[in-house]
């Protein structure tokens, strides 16, 4: 295929942020990446990559031309690996992400049991609560909470996921009952990693804007801050059913709460996923729909 080395090594560089992080990458020397570039560049009669001795930038034409062809490299690998594992057990490097808790608690575990009949995957899984990109980052698989917004990416539906407003007895005790969303602004709120929180109003979605003097990315600590009084916090039911269900935490203004919101597998838009990504998301939606938990 004409220019595809020059291509695939232009697109590493740029994936990488330098010559020789892209050679490590792809197993050759800096100087032939420089090589095949330089060709490149020759070839189509433009520059595409400004050199330092820092850092690289893309030219105009640079960054025209990889928005065409970076997803090239995983488009060739997929069109190989349907054909060459057709009527074969998964095989090769599998990389994918969820947020960090609950990736621990209900993925981890999940994939480990795939592992465990499907040696021949090599698995790269990331926790982080970070929304990462998915192709500039070279994952195969990411799992995404709440509404769907990316509309470059395909997706399917894990399962449903319900958020409670909850405090503490004791802190009701202390600061009394909020009845209207309005009046949270006189409560001590606590936020995770983001800012607002997702209600229903009139039938509508709204998502409201919270100002808090306690914030963490770690629902861990989160909940612990709750359970001790420390506030009000809008949490997915998997952190807080068992306390809801005892009595140690109190659900708030369920006539405001949003029905549910989604749990989503998301992978880059190809003509035809793999086979081994079709086989991960299909075990992991059958067995969430196993799980009481998150049955419908």
């Amino acid at each position: 295929m004409k220019n595809w080395e020059a291509m695939e090594a232009f697109i590493e560089v740029v994936r990488q942020g330098s010559f020789s992080a892209a050679a490590i990458k792809l197993s050759v020397s800096a100087s032939h990446i420089s090589r095949l570039i330089t060709q490149l560049e020759a070839e189509l009669g433009t520059t595409l990559l400004f050199r330092t001795t820092r850092r690289i930038r893309l030219s105009e034409a640079g960054e025209l031309y990889y928005q065409h062809c970076r997803g090239l490299p995983e488009a060739l690998s997929s069109a190989e690996e349907v054909i060459s594992t057709l009527n074969q057990a998964p095989i090769g490097t599998f990389k994918m992400t969820c947020a960090t808790t609950f990736g621990e608690r209900f993925i981890a575990p999940l994939m480990n049991d795939f592992l465990l009949h499907h040696p021949k995957i090599e698995l790269d899984f990331h926790l982080t609560n970070r929304a990462v990109d998915i192709i500039e980052e070279g994952y195969d698989l990411a799992i995404r909470m709440g509404a769907m917004k990316d509309s470059s990416h395909l997706s399917r539906r894990l399962c449903d996921r319900v958020e409670y407003l909850c405090a503490s007895r004791e802190y009701i005790d202390q600061h009394g009952m909020p009845h209207t969303l309005a009046e949270l602004n006189k409560h001590r709120c606590l936020i995770g990693s983001k800012n607002h929180w997702l209600f229903q109003q009139d039938g509508q979605r709204k998502e409201l804007k919270i100002n808090s003097q306690w914030r963490s990315n770690s629902g861990p600590a989160l909940i612990d801050a709750v359970r001790k009084g420390l506030g009000i916090a809008q949490l997915p039911d998997y952190y807080v059913n068992d306390d809801l269900t005892s009595g140690k935490l109190v659900a708030l203004l369920p006539q405001y709460q949003y029905p549910y919101s989604g749990v989503w597998l998301v992978y880059p838009k190809v003509r035809q996923p793999s086979p081994k990504l079709q086989r991960i998301c299909d075990y992991l939606i059958q067995r969430f729909k196993d799980n009481p938990t998150f049955a419908n």
